[in-house]
This record gives structure tokens, C-alpha cells and sequence, in this order.
């Protein structure tokens, strides 16, 4: 049995969440953000709550779906009474096909089988729904380096802090959508978000010391629209259709 109230908790080689995250946030909002409709929102997985109030600012009907209570708890906190939540994972969540759009972001690489999470999210999409699905990515500059200076054994491997955190593989383009197409998916678009040259606590040292400014960090995602294989996350925009 996963115990999810565990598994997103800090642990001795590695943290859950840091500031450099909410930076990709921002520009992960600017890349989808041509693709969204007016409709039923939902997210699948939330954390703290912070990409919940992202979303909620976004979409007016919003519903989470979240398998930790104490997630939900500190979700609560951050995003309006109207934003719904479901406390269950994506394998028992029963849900109508009602959404037009569905996020499922730095979530599918927790799950034990993928593809067929995949193909039951596929069946909440609304005739005109999409399903965006943001993963981190094997092949980020970050982690090549990370292999070179023998900290990680392979690119797709799964470090034992991910693995903490409850991660059960690491993917990359390829297999991302190699998994995305086995749902029966159709994949609208794709690529990457955001070229990283340094590790998460670097990124947050360096942008708390200014040594990195607004100006990098632009010229950062404005690169990984260049080189998608080398960014931070790889992301599937995807429909029925």
C-alpha cells in the first residue's frame, strides 16, 4: 500500500518542491495557455496547492483530484471556496466526461501504470477536451550533467530520493509519447518547457543571490522552445480526435 501522505514529504537526498518550480509554473501557463477553452478545468494531483491557485485564477469551475488529505488541507488554504476537491487517485476516481481541460503535471511519472491511467483520464475529456501532461524530463541539460559527474547512473534513471517521492520512472520525449499514444490519445502538440542548465537548488540559490535575472530566465524558456529535449519538463497537449 503507497502511503501518499509520506511520499510528498522531503527526504534526505532530495526536496519536493522548490522556488525554481514555480518558475516553470509561470512558463508552462504561457505555453498551454493558447490551447485553453472556457469550460470545466481539472487537476490531478495539486501538492500544496500553489499550481491549484495558478488554475483557479484561470479556470471558475475547477475540481482536484488528490490522493493525500493533508495535501488537500493545505490546498484548501490557497485557492477560493469554489474550486472542488475529491480526495481518491486516479485509478478509483469516478468522474463524468465533462472536462474541456485536464492537468495532469508532474503526476504521471508517480503512477504505477501509466498507460492505463492515461486511457481512463482520456474518457473525462469532453468531446472538445484537452489533456496536457507535463513530466519531467530524463534528458534535461540538468540531468546529462548530473550523469557526467557520475551523481546518476542513466538519464531515465530513478534516483532513490525520486524514488521516496514515489516516482516510477523517468521519462522523456519519446516515452512520453510513446505512452500517451498506447492510451489512444491523440497528441495535439508538443515539446518542452524551459532549458535548464543547472539542478533545482541551484537555479534557487542563483535567482536568491540575483546572479540570475528575469532576462535569463526568458532567454531560458525562449531556448528550450529551440531545444524541447534539453528543458526541464517535456509536455503532451492531447484530445479524443
Amino acid at each position: 500500500m503507497r502511503d501518499h501522505n509520506v511520499e510528498y514529504q522531503d527526504n534526505v537526498e532530495r526536496r519536493y518542491a522548490y522556488t525554481f518550480d514555480s518558475v516553470v509554473r509561470g512558463y508552462m501557463m504561457r505555453t498551454f495557455s493558447p490551447f485553453f477553452g472556457d469550460g470545466k478545468a481539472l487537476e490531478l494531483g495539486c501538492f500544496d496547492g500553489e499550481s491549484t491557485s495558478v488554475f483557479a485564477e484561470r479556470f471558475t469551475d475547477l475540481t482536484v483530484v488528490e490522493a493525500a488529505s493533508e495535501l488537500i488541507s493545505k490546498a484548501r488554504e490557497r485557492v477560493p471556496q469554489r474550486v472542488a476537491f475529491i480526495q481518491t487517485t486516479i485509478e478509483d476516481a469516478d468522474l463524468p466526461p465533462i472536462y474541456d481541460s485536464i492537468f495532469l503535471v508532474h503526476t504521471l511519472e508517480h503512477l504505477d501504470d501509466p498507460v492505463s491511467a492515461l486511457s481512463r483520464i482520456r474518457t473525462w475529456l469532453s468531446p472538445k477536451g484537452r489533456l496536457f501532461v507535463v513530466v519531467p524530463n530524463a534528458n534535461a541539460a540538468s540531468r546529462q550533467l548530473a550523469v557526467k559527474m557520475g551523481l546518476i547512473s542513466d538519464n531515465h534513471a530513478v534516483t532513490g530520493g525520486e524514488k521516496a517521492h514515489g516516482h516510477r520512472c523517468t521519462y522523456s520525449l519519446d516515452t512520453l509519447e510513446r505512452d500517451v499514444r498506447a492510451s489512444g490519445l491523440v497528441i495535439e502538440a508538443r515539446g518542452g518547457i524551459f532549458f535548464k542548465p543547472f539542478a533545482n537548488f541551484q537555479f534557487d540559490r542563483l535567482m536568491e543571490s540575483g546572479i540570475i535575472d528575469q532576462s535569463y530566465l526568458d532567454a531560458c524558456y525562449a531556448l528550450g522552445m529551440q531545444y524541447p529535449e534539453l528543458t526541464a519538463s517535456v509536455y503532451n497537449v492531447c484530445g479524443n480526435r
